[in-house]
């Protein structure tokens, strides 16, 4: 029998999971996650192994979904410093790069860059062309003082050719240094692209110490021949060597795992998903299995950027949202005890009123002493828990395009929250194994591959650029690690672009397979 081990680190805990060939779930855990992150992780590991009496060297797969890429923008720590090369004079000499950051995010980020000679029109043709000393003499100026480097080029998705060559520049100049290229991360548009592949490139030191402190806890507790993957945003995986290229496409992949992770509990493919965890609740739907893909710019830590994110609304709910009143309204959160619940919120002994105390008193849930809560005033319970519905209820709404009435599938340790019936939805289903559906999607989780890119159909035919945007994507999801074999088209969008010339169009498309056998 083959195991897989399936982890998830949430912002309160880390959940992990293991199951077997048939995806039959055999043992999870919830435990809490540590400031460190990597701690939490190896704890979570030791208890998921230690209550089951499976053969370790069974386990083939491992797959991390984490927050260390999140934490490190958001709290400016551990990014590397990069050298950032704009392909775009004369034609974007007007903005600089990174022009929109949060100052403490640009310097702990870049301060140094360059924009050159380069890029081209939407149709292929160079707007000018690459000027390789201009180039080197950058690169020999800032080789000692950046970490890795960030490409981009107007218009790269339609022609990398330019960015390509930048990095073999990069590798002449400075030797093996991480090179993120703009036209494998993000869109269209160049100025959120840019961001995207900056951002990326600060991140290389972040996924080199993820994929060793991952292998590392897994050798420790005798898990050490497995496959291990890192979870993306998009509800797939992605290879531990493909993760050190694109450490960015795990920003955002617990919700995904959680909304990946209710289809498969659930056995729907096409639903709303309300993830409560300890500290948040994300709101999500699930299109033909997996997360529908947002379709505006994103921002992270302050920076705005197109590359792929799913469609999601957080909010600051969960188990740990401290509870106030104030001028005799409910304030809720967003402030929250998070991982610290079991020693703060008043059923564990603490002093913090916490949603989850609300729901204790109610008769919701059953968890630490319900004496200790005996002393809320029942009115004020209930005016607390409208507010909390009221509040779920609004967002619900808010992720739904159209007033059918779809199914919504409840899971997280904070689902104890939510019992009543929900406005606007078929049914709310809770299943089975729901407090940890983030570690079990992430178990679970297929391989992927996208292609996105902008033709000219006065060059190619639709039906051959469509051809060629799919072979590309299933390239992709085998360089990522899918068996070749069992790769589907899982998404076609093929969308006119009437503001350009040239019958242009944005065509893309994804591929999903199955993990490759050992």
């Amino acid at each position: 029998m083959i195991y897989r081990l399936g982890i998830d680190v949430g912002g309160t805990n880390t959940d992990a999971v293991i199951i077997d060939n048939n995806l039959k779930v055999i043992n999870s855990v919830k435990t809490p996650t540590t400031e460190d992150v990597s701690s939490g992780i190896k704890n979570a590991i030791h208890l998921v192994l230690e209550g089951t009496d499976i053969d370790k060297k069974s386990v083939k797969y491992a797959m991390l979904g984490t927050t260390h890429c999140t934490n490190a923008i958001v709290e400016r720590k551990n990014l590397c410093k990069v050298g950032v090369i704009r392909l775009g004079k004369p034609a974007t000499m007007a903005i600089e790069p990174m022009i929109d950051w949060p100052k403490d995010l640009s310097k702990a980020v870049s301060e140094n860059f360059i924009i050159a000679y380069g890029g081209y029109e939407f149709d292929g043709r160079e707007i000018a062309a690459l000027d390789e000393k201009e180039i080197k003499e950058f690169l020999n100026a800032v080789k000692d003082k950046v970490e890795s480097i960030a490409v981009t080029g107007v218009f790269s998705p339609i022609s990398n050719v330019q960015e390509s060559r930048v990095k073999e520049l990069v590798k002449e100049v400075m030797g093996d240094v991480p090179v993120s290229l703009s036209n494998e991360i993000g869109s269209v548009g160049l100025l959120e692209r840019e961001n995207a592949a900056i951002l990326n490139a600060s991140l290389s030191k972040v996924a080199k110490n993820i994929a060793l402190s991952f292998k590392e806890a897994l050798e420790e507790e005798g898990v050490e021949s497995s496959e291990i993957y890192l979870c993306q945003n998009d509800g797939t995986l992605m290879s531990l060597e493909h993760s050190l290229r694109y450490p960015i496409l795990t920003i955002a992949c617990g919700p995904t795992n959680s909304i990946r992770g209710a289809g498969y509990l659930s056995n729907l493919s096409n639903a709303i998903v309300l993830d409560v965890g300890g500290t948040t609740s994300d709101i999500g739907v699930i299109i033909n299995s997996f997360p529908r893909e947002s379709s505006v710019a994103v921002e992270i830590g302050g920076a705005r950027t197109n590359f792929r994110m799913p469609d999601l609304i957080s909010i600051g709910l969960g188990g740990g949202t401290i509870v106030k009143e104030e001028n005799g309204k409910v304030v809720l959160g967003p402030e929250s005890v998070g991982y610290k619940i079991t020693k703060e919120a008043l059923v564990f002994g603490g002093n913090t009123l916490t949603t989850t105390d609300i729901a204790v008193r109610l008769g919701m849930a059953d968890i630490g002493d319900k004496n200790k809560v005996s002393h809320i005033d029942i009115d004020f319970a209930k005016k607390v828990m409208k507010e909390m519905y009221s509040l779920v209820l609004k967002y619900i709404d808010n992720i739904k395009l159209t007033n059918e009435k779809s199914p919504l599938i409840l899971v997280g340790g904070g689902s104890i929250l939510i019992q009543n019936e929900i406005e606007g939805v078929s049914e709310v289903i809770c299943p089975e194994n729901h407090s940890v559906a983030n570690a079990i999607g992430s178990a679970i989780a297929q391989v992927s591959g996208q292609c996105e890119k902008v033709y000219s159909l006065i060059k190619i035919s639709r039906d051959a650029a469509i051809a060629e945007a799919k072979e590309k994507a299933i390239n992709d999801a085998i360089d990522a690690g899918a068996d070749e074999k069992t790769i589907e088209i899982v998404e076609v969008e093929d969308v006119p672009l009437a503001y350009l010339p040239g019958n242009a169009t944005r065509i893309k498309v994804k591929a999903a397979g199955n993990l490759k056998s050992i």
